[in-house]
């Protein structure tokens, strides 16, 4: 890796785009030790950027022509709309002219424009999102978190390895433990999923603990918890709504300049921890919360770069390849990622 890698951003993305993350871009640019290119309509992030103090920072402006936002079908926004800012995005980094890039708009999109252009690992049936769970877990990693809401046993040990490989080669884990989400700790609890995933991940050779309930997420008792991207999508959310409710009860109660308040506010905050890698694709790709404001989007290409300087996908795209040799198991290429 460059020690001044490059990193595209999709500029339109997200609630705030083009104004917020193009203020990330100059916040990390400022930082220095990255190119940053920004991805979207010339004309509108032109204006953003001359709204910033930008001069002489290692930012380019690449146009595009159009957005795919949240609700449209990914696959055949693609199709329509080819030279958008996800689609430039990401081509960028297959042409070899980024080292890796970053949207806060659709996860759907971002994951089909990767997977169509970049390819997955072989082997791999869908690609996954997942990371560290903030707050109250921040070396806890959750996958999938939503981007597969319907799962085959298969597909969780799959993500099972590929969070094992991030807690190990990221997260500086020697032997990351494994535990499946379910509605009981004991082996033969849960549903069909879970019950025939437990199989698979026995024989895995990964580090399993088994099954992990949902009030053990925050006892250190995994530090890789898998499911399906629906359950995970909704406790993801559920958390935040938690912490949000939370922080206004406390200010009822505390006020809201209360120490105790501040901290459960910066819990729910999620869209300023910054994006969340796409495991399973053949180059980085990060997708970022669609409120993330500047902080979140520098936060990002701080986590790019040392995901670069690791080499996270190389690692992951071997250990995935360890563990379902382990277990006598391979996904199934020809299946399309869901929209």
């Amino acid at each position: 890796m460059s020690d001044n890698p490059t990193i595209a951003i999709d500029a339109m993305g997200g609630d705030y785009g083009p104004s917020e993350t193009v203020r990330g871009a100059v916040l990390a640019a400022r930082a220095g030790g990255v190119t940053v290119l920004l991805v979207g309509d010339e004309a509108e992030v032109q204006q953003a950027l001359a709204a910033e103090d930008a001069a002489g920072l290692p930012i380019k402006v690449i146009p595009s022509e159009g957005v795919i936002v949240e609700g449209e079908h990914p696959a055949r926004a693609l199709r329509s709309k080819p030279k958008s800012s996800i689609a430039v995005s990401v081509g960028l980094v297959k042409q070899g002219m980024a080292d890796g890039f970053i949207s806060m708009g659709s996860t759907g999109a971002s994951m089909a424009a990767s997977v169509f252009l970049l390819g997955k690992f072989p082997g791999l049936e869908r690609p996954t999102l997942g990371g560290p769970f903030n707050g109250l877990a921040p070396k806890t990693t959750i996958i999938d978190i939503g981007a597969n809401v319907d799962c085959k046993p298969v597909q969780l040990l799959n993500f099972g390895a590929l969070g094992a490989s991030f807690q190990r080669s990221f997260m500086g884990f020697d032997n990351p433990r494994v535990g499946l989400l379910s509605v009981g700790s004991e082996e033969g609890k849960g549903n069909k999923l879970v019950q025939e995933a437990f199989e698979l991940f026995k024989a895995s050779g990964l580090n399993f603990v088994g099954n992990v309930e949902g009030n053990e997420i925050f006892t250190d008792k995994a530090d890789v918890i898998v499911c399906d991207g629906f359950v995970g999508n909704v406790l993801l959310k559920y958390t935040e709504g938690m912490a949000e409710a939370a922080a206004r009860y406390l200010a009822g109660a505390l006020g809201a300049d209360s120490p105790a308040v501040k901290a459960i506010s910066g819990l729910a905050l999620a869209e300023e921890h910054g994006a969340a890698p796409l495991f399973g694709v053949n180059g980085l790709a990060l997708a970022g919360h669609g409120r993330a404001k500047a902080e979140g989007v520098a936060a990002s290409v701080v986590l790019a770069k040392r995901f670069l300087e690791v080499d996270l996908v190389k690692h992951m795209r071997e250990d995935l390849a360890a563990a379902q040799e382990r277990a006598g198991v391979s996904g199934d290429d020809a299946d399309e990622v869901e929209a």
